[in-house]
């Protein structure tokens, strides 16, 4: 019913936006181009909960832009960003969504969370127009879940949750050594439930045994009591898939509660707030699955950071890398599809093979997720270290 009521009113937003667009000769342009520009959407959480996130990934995506407008453009023209804050709530997700439809946008970049993916994809879906999420994990936003179908204009540039649980899973088992893990998750959210599924899953195939599993939800702020019980149980490993904001200060409270067990978690805790949260020190000993490693000396990574840095005056983490990735794949595909045509798009997105990203080579498979490898990086006196990269 709530579905059905958002629907209802995304129809009629987007009645008159066509009204409007008729209105000022929209309606004789191709498909997503305006004169010499191609309109690209760029949904992203640019305050909320997760702006950290957002911020990063619409930087990375408009040095991409800035990039290909100063190298020609894409099929001689040049490429328009559109960048709209979704405040981190999936319901504005949606609204934004419809705006830029009204905008004629040939393809969306965003949101990055898997949520606000998913109040965006009912209007993308309906108009034919492919979004393009950096970082939405979870496995069922290209894939409906009830029915198995791939969602045909929903893509992605990052690895999914149960490649990132299953990494964590092999790298406690066999480059720690662990036997004994406790899971203490995210229970608010479908990506803390799923990782930590994934990485129970493997673990026990590997011979581990899990001891406990715990939970907390968003914006906890005393862990005390579930890690009092943790440091009872005196596992050699602890995973904990979640977000930075509660995963910072939970590691701080783990520590000075003295314990000292090697700490995993997930892409969730890429954030500066990691650090100046939990403090450098109580951070040893603890690695995350990623999606790239600024610290990769392969020539395209190098550039990338060195040009993010000269134009942000910042280090580049995986959520600027994956939104340049997400423009160049889409500027990939617009190349193949030889017009600025989001249904031709979405065709040529479908196709790509071996497209050399700066989070790694990939290939779009039949459910629209990249085939890519994934990196465990390791944080050393509050400054994140490559520790090894894992191939699918």
């Amino acid at each position: 019913m709530r579905i059905g009521k958002r629907i209802a009113l995304l129809v009629m937003v987007l009645f008159v936006f066509s009204i409007a667009a008729a209105g000022c000769g929209g309606g004789t342009e191709t498909d997503g181009a305006a004169g010499d520009m191609i309109n690209v959407g760029v949904n992203v959480e640019l305050s909320g909960g997760t702006a950290s996130y957002g911020t990063n990934a619409r930087d990375g995506a408009l040095l991409a832009i800035e990039q290909i407008n100063k190298d020609g453009g894409v099929l001689g023209m040049q490429l328009r960003p559109i960048e709209r804050d979704n405040k981190s709530i999936a319901d504005e997700a949606m609204s934004i969504s419809a705006a830029l439809v009204g905008e004629n946008i040939v393809a969306q970049i965003g949101p990055l969370t898997s949520g606000d993916v998913a109040g965006s994809t009912p209007v993308m879906m309906e108009n034919k127009i492919p979004l393009i999420a950096p970082a939405a994990t979870a496995a069922n936003v290209t894939v409906d879940d009830k029915t198995g179908e791939t969602r045909d204009y929903i893509f992605r540039v990052c690895f999914i949750d149960p490649f990132q649980g299953t990494l964590m899973a092999k790298f406690a088992a066999e480059d720690m050594n662990a036997t004994k893990a406790v899971i203490y998750c995210d229970n608010s959210s479908d990506y803390g439930k799923g990782l930590a599924q994934y990485f129970e899953k493997t673990f026990t195939e590997n011979g581990g045994t899990i001891l406990a599993q715990e939970g907390f939800v968003k914006d906890d702020r005393d862990f005390r009591a579930a890690l009092t019980k943790i440091k009872g149980l005196n596992p050699d490993f602890i995973y904990v898939p979640g977000y930075y904001q509660e995963v910072a200060p939970l590691i701080k409270q783990a520590r000075e509660l003295g314990i000292t067990a090697p700490i995993g978690g997930c892409d969730g805790w890429d954030s500066p707030d990691m650090v100046s949260v939990a403090g450098n020190e109580a951070l040893n000993n603890t690695f995350f699955t990623n999606h790239y490693s600024s610290q990769d000396r392969d020539p395209k990574v190098v550039e990338f950071v060195e040009a993010f840095k000269a134009k942000y005056n910042k280090e580049p983490d995986a959520f600027a890398a994956l939104g340049y990735d997400s423009v160049q794949i889409m500027v990939q595909g617009l190349k193949d599809a030889g017009e600025a045509d989001s249904v031709k798009l979405k065709e040529a997105l479908e196709k790509i093979t071996d497209f050399a990203g700066i989070t790694g080579n990939m290939s779009i498979d039949e459910q629209h997720n990249p085939v890519k490898a994934g990196v465990i990086l390791e944080f050393k006196d509050g400054q994140q270290v490559m520790k090894t990269r894992i191939q699918p």
